[in-house]
């Protein structure tokens, strides 16, 4: 039996249990699994996915993501900004956190604190869009306003990486059953890593209707890479413009993909939500 303390954040209603083992030695145990059990509703904390935080010899920590399913992702910007205030409100106490991810490392900065929340701004790196690196399965070298077949229909839509892989469609409403469809191109065999799905409305060219299907955790209140992914797309298909505010249910983030040194920039809110310890049995 394993005594697990947590600290749970949320950035718009995306929430995750932060683990924090840069004090301690790793715990020799499964994250997936602990993730799986940790993050049911019903018997567990709930949460949509655990951050796992080690020790970093260039950052202030390194960022390890799993979601409820148990599997692990390459980045989350949502995650980010967790990470940053909750060492922010503990032992970090600067504006300027570094995090390291197997992308690399990535800068926050603290914009604004208040008690228990926090306006936080992200690097999330260079979008990626040459299909063999996002991954995706494609006779083309960029999948940009392509089609992709689902149950017999030609959907176009546009794929990339930002840290992890994002399959984006525009559409025109959301009267249909994005979740179901979300579900179906998350688990297309055209995507070997499986995908995150962006659904998005535009309203004009500075602002979008987001709902984010997230790969591991399906439908979240809120995708930081999701936003980055989906104003991405809309740039290079010329849609939007680079500095686009991205509205969930729960409120809206802040997209900026500089054109001086091709990185997107998020800013948007984290607060605490509590703490305490999970005990965890494992097998």
């Amino acid at each position: 039996m394993y005594r697990i303390k947590f600290a749970k954040y949320h950035a718009l209603g995306n929430d995750f249990l932060v683990i924090d083992l840069t004090r301690r030695r790793n715990l020799p145990i499964n994250f997936g699994s602990l993730a799986v059990n940790v993050c049911r509703r019903n018997s567990g904390i709930g949460a949509d996915g655990i951050l796992v935080l080690t020790n970093s010899r260039k950052a202030d920590c390194t960022m390890d993501v799993y979601n409820a399913d148990g599997s692990w992702a390459e980045r989350s910007g949502n995650g980010m900004r967790c990470t940053a205030a909750y060492l922010y409100a503990g032992r970090a106490r600067k504006k300027r956190i570094a995090i390291e991810t197997i992308q690399g490392i990535s800068e926050a900065e603290i914009i604004k604190s208040e008690k228990i929340s926090f306006m936080i701004r992200v690097s999330v790196g260079s979008p990626v869009f040459e299909t063999r690196l996002i991954p995706m399965k494609s006779r083309h070298r960029f999948h940009i306003n392509l089609p992709i077949r689902m149950a017999g229909v030609s959907i176009p839509v546009t794929v990339l990486a930002v840290g992890n892989p994002h399959c984006v469609l525009f559409i025109d409403n959301f009267d249909f059953d994005w979740q179901t469809m979300g579900s179906e191109i998350e688990n297309d065999s055209a995507f070997p890593n499986r995908t995150n799905v962006e659904f998005v409305k535009i309203v004009n060219r500075g602002r979008i209707i987001l709902r984010d299907w997230e790969r591991g955790a399906g439908a979240t209140g809120s995708s930081g890479t999701g936003a980055s992914a989906a104003v991405a797309a809309g740039v290079v298909t010329g849609l939007l413009n680079r500095q686009v505010e991205v509205v969930f249910p729960s409120g809206s983030l802040f997209v900026d993909w500089s054109d001086n040194d091709n990185i997107i920039r998020l800013t948007g809110p984290a607060a605490f939500v509590c703490r305490g310890e999970y005990h965890f049995e494992h097998r």
